[in-house]
């Protein structure tokens, strides 16, 4: 992989070729008007019968203030699954090309594969959850379009190392997809304001965890304004709808809330993290940089069956690679850390 490919080399042919779907709020676009007959939209039930802005242009640019990326560097999703699928549909021909990804990670990369007939190559993450650049295109051949990263990574909860984020970024010659999901909860900023140095990055965001708005089926794209303009070109034609639209730009006026979860949740995991390794049945508590915990205990299984029992849901990621015996632990508030932590420790005493 001595020399880059470029974008039109790394999309595939058909796209390349596409000619997107033209709604009647993109052909009018430009011009202000207050008679809309064009997209046989019912008239009566104002605002909820008209349909929404295509491109989101009001909450991109009330984004791209926030992030400090230009608006044309942004695409919005119906959450950030619909980015994994769409890079999937842009870049990778089914039962050609194929993907790398570090392991264990999301699922849903794995998933989008599987969906879009694309041969998905897992490379094991060493026992600190850390990566290798090395490893990662040692797995690659001249068919691979897409590496997955995740940064804090889950269901590890770890930061991955910068410098071989980079070293991926500088040797790769296809396109390095790095979901920053929980970056909000990290000690050290991401790779966002370094987007600009890297054409061949995509960085994935969401509104569903520091910004505490999952129901809201949010997630965020940057990269530059050409993969941005392929993954417009392809996506359905309204699919961030009026209310999740209005309800997000809301939120870009409340970043101050936004902060003080933060800062409340990173001290209610420091909590949380040193209640947990005083527990009998906890064995090991691994650092983390995300809003949660992977808990090693003594048996996931049945701790887990006894949690739900108690009205206590974590997620069990027993039967995940390097994760044998593993609890997956949300940090709350500090009145159900507290519940989990009595009954944790309910648990032990019975045992």
């Amino acid at each position: 992989m001595s020399s880059k490919r470029t974008l039109e080399q790394l999309v595939r042919p058909n796209i390349l070729r596409l000619k997107p779907y033209s709604s009647a709020r993109d052909e009018y676009s430009g011009h202000e008007a207050s008679v809309f007959l064009d997209a046989n939209e019912n008239p009566y039930n104002t605002p909820h019968n008209r349909y929404p802005d295509p491109m989101q242009r009001e909450l991109k640019a009330a984004l791209a203030r926030i992030k400090h990326v230009p608006a044309t560097s942004i695409f919005l999703g119906n959450g950030s699954d619909e980015a994994i699928d769409l890079v999937y549909r842009a870049f990778c021909e089914p039962r050609v090309d194929n993907v790398v990804a570090i392991d264990p990670t999301y699922g849903m990369y794995q998933v989008c594969a599987e969906v879009n007939d694309v041969e998905y190559r897992k490379v094991l993450l060493d026992s600190h959850f850390q990566f290798s650049a090395r490893a990662m295109l040692g797995a690659a051949d001249e068919h691979t379009k897409l590496m997955f990263l995740c940064s804090p990574n889950n269901p590890t909860g770890n930061l991955l190392a910068r410098t071989e984020v980079e070293a991926l970024l500088q040797a790769f010659d296809g396109l390095v997809v790095l979901d920053e999901a929980y970056i909000d909860f990290a000690p050290e900023a991401g790779f966002l304001p370094q987007l600009a140095e890297h054409p061949n990055l995509i960085i994935l965001q969401t509104f569903s965890k520091a910004w505490g708005c999952a129901a809201l089926r949010l997630g965020m794209a940057f990269a530059s304004q050409e993969i941005v303009d392929i993954l417009n070109k392809i996506k359905y034609p309204y699919n961030v709808n009026l209310l999740t639209q209005r309800q997000a730009l809301e939120m870009t006026y409340r970043l101050y809330e936004k902060d003080r979860w933060v800062d409340t949740l990173k001290a209610e995991r420091t909590w949380l993290g040193r209640a947990l390794q005083g527990v009998k049945c906890v064995q090991l508590v691994y650092p983390t940089d995300a809003n949660f915990f992977l808990v090693k205990v003594t048996d996931a299984p049945a701790l887990y069956s006894y949690l739900v029992e108690c009205g206590i849901i974590v997620r069990s990621r027993h039967t995940v690679a390097l994760c044998g015996n593993c609890l997956r632990i949300t940090v709350g508030t500090h009145r159900e850390n507290e519940q989990l932590i009595s009954a944790l420790k309910a648990y032990a005493q019975a045992g």
